[in-house]
Formats: C-alpha cells, sequence, structure tokens
C-alpha cells in the first residue's frame, strides 16, 4: 500500500519558510521534533494557541492553510494580524510590511541579499546621485517580497532590505545633505531590522539617526540615541569593530557639539577596544570602519581641540595608510589637513591640500568632503586677496565643482 501523504500543506509551508527539515522548524519554535511529524501526520492534531501563533508567525499562513481544522484559532490569527496592520498604520510604519502571504521560494532571500551586497560596494565608487534611485527600488522590491516570504527566508530578506535602506540613508545624509529623508529612510531600515529581529543592525541604524541632531548641535538628542544603539548592541555579539565604531560615532557627535574633551576620551576607549580584539566576526555590511578610519576621527578631534602638530601627525599618518579605493575618505583627510594648515597660518599649505582633495572630488563626489574645503575656504579669509587662495577660487568655483555641489 502507498505510504499517507501527510499534512502536505505543512511541509510544503515549512519548505517555502526556508526550513529545510522537521528539526529546524522545531528549534525555530522551541518544540520537540516528534511534535513536529506529529502535525505533519496524515491526522495531524491541533496545535496548542501559544504554538499556533509561533506556526503561523513563522510560516506566514493561517492554521487552516497549514493542515489544520480549527476555523475559529485561523479566524483569531487573522483578526491579530489585522490589528498589527492598522496598529503599524496609526503610527506611520506602514511601508514596511508586517504580514506576510508566501509565494516565493527560499531562494530568493540569497537573490535579494546579493543585490543588496552589490549596492553596499557601489557605493564607494559610483556617483550618489545614481546609486541612489537603484537603492531605493531595491527597497521598494524587499517590501514586496516581505508579504511574500515567511519563516527564516522572511528574516534573511528582512536583513537585507535593512542594509539597503541604511545605505539609502547614509547617500542621503553624508552625500546628498539631506537630513530630513535621511532620518525617514533610517527609521523604515529600522523597522525592516525589526522584522529580521537583527539587534546589531539595529544598533547600527541607530547610531546613524545620531549624526542627525549632532549635525544641528543637539547634544541631548544624539546621546539618547546612541544609548538606544548601544543597548540593541548588548542584545547581540557585537566585534571589537562594531563596538569601536560606536565609540567614534559618539565622539564625532559631542565633538560636532563642542565636547572635544569626552569626544578625546571616547576616542581613546575605541583604540584599547580594537587593540584588545576579539573572537566575534564584524558583520559583512560594517564595511565604513576600521583602525585607519578612527585615526582620521581622531585627527579631525584633535584639529577641533587645537592640537595642530599632533592632528598633522595622525592625518598625515591616515593618509598615507588608507588604501587607493578609500576616495571618499581621503577627501575628508585631505580637508581635514587643509584646515590643520589654516589653523597654524600656512594659507600656502592649506590651498595645496584643498586642491588635492577637489582633484578627489572630480573623480569621486562626496558632499562631507566639499564641506571640509568649505569650511578652509572660510578659514582662509584673512588671506582672500593671497595668489594661492584666488587659485583655490578658481578651483572651488569651476564648472564641474559647482555643479556636483549643487546637484549632490
Amino acid at each position: 500500500m502507498p505510504r499517507p501523504a501527510g499534512n502536505t500543506r505543512l511541509k510544503a509551508a515549512r519548505l517555502a519558510a526556508g526550513f529545510r527539515s522537521q528539526q529546524a522548524l522545531a528549534d525555530a519554535l522551541g518544540v520537540g521534533v516528534r511534535q513536529v511529524r506529529r502535525w505533519e501526520s496524515e491526522n495531524p492534531p491541533s496545535p496548542q494557541p501559544d504554538q499556533a501563533q509561533a506556526l503561523t508567525r513563522e510560516l506566514g499562513q493561517d492554521l487552516e492553510s497549514l493542515g489544520f481544522n480549527s476555523p475559529n484559532t485561523a479566524q483569531s490569527e487573522r483578526g491579530r494580524r489585522s490589528v498589527l496592520g492598522a496598529t503599524a498604520a496609526v503610527v506611520g510604519l506602514a511601508a514596511v510590511p508586517t504580514t506576510a502571504i508566501t509565494r516565493q521560494p527560499p531562494t530568493v532571500a540569497a537573490d535579494f541579499e546579493a543585490v543588496t551586497r552589490s549596492h553596499r560596494r557601489l557605493y564607494w565608487s559610483v556617483a550618489p546621485a545614481t546609486l541612489h534611485p537603484a537603492a531605493q527600488a531595491h527597497g521598494s522590491l524587499g517590501c514586496a517580497l516581505l508579504t511574500e516570504t515567511a519563516g527564516q527566508t522572511r528574516r534573511a530578506v528582512a536583513a537585507a532590505l535593512a542594509e539597503s535602506y541604511l545605505l539609502a540613508g547614509r547617500i542621503e545624509f553624508f552625500d546628498m545633505r539631506d537630513a530630513d529623508r535621511a532620518g525617514n529612510t533610517l527609521l523604515l531600515a529600522l523597522q525592516a531590522a525589526g522584522e529580521a529581529d537583527d539587534p546589531l543592525l539595529g544598533a547600527a541604524i541607530l547610531a546613524h539617526t545620531a549624526f542627525i541632531p549632532a549635525w544641528e548641535g543637539e547634544r541631548d538628542k544624539a546621546v539618547e540615541r546612541m544609548v538606544a544603539a548601544r543597548t540593541y548592541a548588548r542584545r547581540g555579539v557585537p566585534s571589537a569593530e562594531l563596538v569601536a565604531w560606536l565609540d567614534a560615532v559618539e565622539a564625532e557627535c559631542e565633538t560636532r557639539c563642542g565636547d572635544t574633551r569626552t569626544a578625546l576620551h571616547l576616542i581613546g576607549h575605541a583604540e584599547d577596544t580594537l587593540a584588545t580584539g576579539s573572537e566575534q566576526r564584524s558583520p559583512d555590511w560594517l564595511d565604513w570602519f576600521s583602525p585607519v578610519r578612527l585615526a582620521a576621527f581622531k585627527g579631525n578631534t584633535q584639529l577641533k581641540v587645537g592640537h595642530l602638530p599632533q592632528a598633522r601627525e595622525t592625518l598625515l599618518g591616515v593618509l598615507d595608510s588608507l588604501d587607493p579605493s578609500e576616495e571618499k575618505q581621503a577627501t575628508v583627510v585631505l580637508g581635514d589637513l587643509a584646515a590643520v594648515e589654516a589653523a597654524a597660518g600656512q594659507p600656502d599649505e592649506a590651498c595645496r591640500y584643498a586642491l588635492r582633495a577637489l582633484d578627489q572630488l572630480e573623480r569621486t563626489w562626496y558632499a562631507m568632503g566639499m564641506d571640509r574645503v568649505r569650511e578652509v575656504r572660510r578659514a582662509l579669509a584673512p588671506h582672500q586677496h593671497e595668489r594661492c587662495v584666488r587659485e583655490l577660487d578658481d578651483r572651488l568655483y569651476g564648472w564641474s565643482t559647482t555643479v556636483s555641489a549643487l546637484s549632490g
């Protein structure tokens, strides 16, 4: 006699949600594998209420669709989802879906993640105005996929979606200088990270939101967001690099808000953390930080404090250590070196570094780098009639840099 097929609906939903084995689903639900076997049998018993809620959450379908004869519970689950959806809409977070109707195969997560990784690498060389629409469109695709996946597959899509929105938010803040838009995009990124239940990614997103009030000198708001970022980091197992980066972010926020002493203390702590290291590997998305980047933070803070010889030494070391591909960071470092020389009363040297930064900006536009050059030009106002400053003005207001500044 042929072997009974069992509860094929549940088995199909399990596989579609990315759970390759009964044991994998059992682990996700916190039940024994024998329980899953019974549910996938010919006459499955109805799950207990807490198990039913976990099943529908992981597999993205109601109990009836999963092969269980429990219409009342299924109706209750549908009602629960309706309430969640309405709540999300009320608080303005409906852009990232919170419900799923499983349609896509598990492979969709890897495919979506691959594009996210490509965009992340392209950020360092592609013009922001070109990359940003692609990242936003990818985010829209991710939102659509969340309604068509469940379980492990859905969480993987949500994590990649959070990365995509984080990238778009970074472009909007650092490259396009649109803080309001960046804040909204980072909020979407945070919601997607919540759907993925990824606390480390949530910590990174929250730390990025701290930059926004810090640039306006709103220290209390920046500090509050950094406290939230560190809280999320503690919920995971952060690498030494991630912990040090959080120190570096807070140091830059403190510098922007005028507390350079605290900033230098935070940078020292970050240096010690990196020196100690950790066994935990950094997430792949943490590609914007390294010991060299930390030194760049330090050099800028030393400049703001007025420790010019130390700042010059630190920044020259950074410039020598930067990889040729780190062109955006190079413009910022060159701008800071120009600021060091301007503060030291050396207009010729200041203009030389500023011109090198403009050379780099013509190849790879970066709004933060241009901000540094403009700050230097303002500092050089007492020397504006000198030849070197006039040459800088000719380049600063040339066709290519002016157009990039207005469109960036």
